[in-house]
């Protein structure tokens, strides 16, 4: 009885080691890649030339068809074991997939409009909506089904704007466009920085009504409050806030070839840079098994304080760049 009882639990020891193996492999994130070369490939390969607007359109392509094809697939809405147990990774893909929404949604109502009075592409209108499902959606439909939809009417966008006898589908590069999109990333990576720094807890003033005598909102918020991340989604944030700043690594560097001669004129290329630069070190390996969360100059480390250190400074680059792409 003893043996068999020993059998077992070896079987079960087995088992448990390789659902752990399977999932250090599938928490493996995706290598970044090189934006241009991404859109020339794809250009060459479907015989299309590299317009304005190409290498954009192809890196948000690239960004969300990496969230299905990465190690173990998309993991969000995975049910069964060990993927269900996971909780990393899918942290990373919705942050990944935030920064891909909002990329949709300005190429929607932006990048692919003259004027606000313009008509809506009909390609971008219908994809948009299709990776807002819920990232957890496991039955019909699914959310990599929906997604995989948007994918492919992103790439029939692409093609039109490509077509130089398709005159109504195009991506205007315009100063005013692209400080659009700036303004919905500057909000992304200030509410992630925001979250990130609670990680230790701290008294915070209340400043929702700062700045305007005469304002006023919906509820009372007291003068102080506590504002504390949970201890069990540290790690979690952290590596939302890992997967929403790999997105938007690509997005600006499509962006700093696609809108050049924008950057060029408003002086702001070499500010568009430096957010990069500063975005790439929160790329760095984790070398710690776990997300530490020590005191801010405690004996351990705290990986959130300095995730939030880089989002921090890459917002304020984004302020920045956003007020001179709004100067004349």
């Amino acid at each position: 009885m003893s043996q068999h009882k020993g059998k077992i639990a070896a079987a079960i020891a087995a088992v448990l080691l390789l659902f752990y193996l399977i999932a250090v492999y599938w928490s493996i994130e995706p290598d970044r890649f090189d934006v241009l070369e991404n859109a020339k490939q794809q250009a060459s390969e479907r015989n299309e030339q590299l317009v304005t607007g190409y290498v954009t359109t192809s890196t948000l392509i690239t960004v969300t068809q990496s969230l299905l094809d990465k190690p173990g697939g998309y993991l969000s809405n995975d049910m069964m074991p060990p993927s269900v147990m996971m909780d990393n990774m899918p942290a990373w893909e919705y942050g990944a997939l935030e920064m891909a929404r909002d990329m949709a949604l300005s190429m929607r109502k932006d990048f692919s409009r003259s004027q606000s009075q313009s008509t809506e592409h009909p390609s971008l209108k219908k994809a948009q909506p299709q990776f807002n499902i819920s990232n957890t959606a496991w039955m019909w439909p699914s959310a990599e089904g929906e997604y995989q939809k948007g994918i492919e009417l992103l790439i029939e966008y692409r093609s039109q704007i490509a077509d130089s006898n398709d005159r109504q589908s195009q991506f205007y590069a315009r100063a005013d466009n692209l400080r659009a999109w700036v303004k919905e990333a500057e909000k992304r990576l200030g509410s992630l920085s925001q979250r990130l720094s609670a990680s230790v807890g701290q008294e915070r003033l209340n400043t929702d009504l700062a700045g305007d005598r005469e304002a006023h909102q919906a509820t009372y918020a007291p003068h102080e409050q506590m504002v504390r991340t949970s201890w069990w989604k540290i790690d979690d944030t952290f590596y939302e806030a890992r997967g929403a700043t790999w997105a938007l690594l690509h997005f600006l560097s499509a962006i700093e070839h696609d809108f050049a001669d924008v950057l060029e004129k408003k002086n702001a290329k070499v500010s568009v840079q430096q957010i990069i630069r500063e975005l790439e070190a929160t790329q760095e390996p984790v070398w710690s098994p776990m997300v530490l969360n020590g005191s801010g100059f405690g004996f351990v480390a705290n990986h959130s304080l300095v995730m939030a250190n880089y989002i921090s400074r890459a917002n304020a680059a984004l302020i920045e760049l956003s007020e001179l792409l709004a100067q004349g």
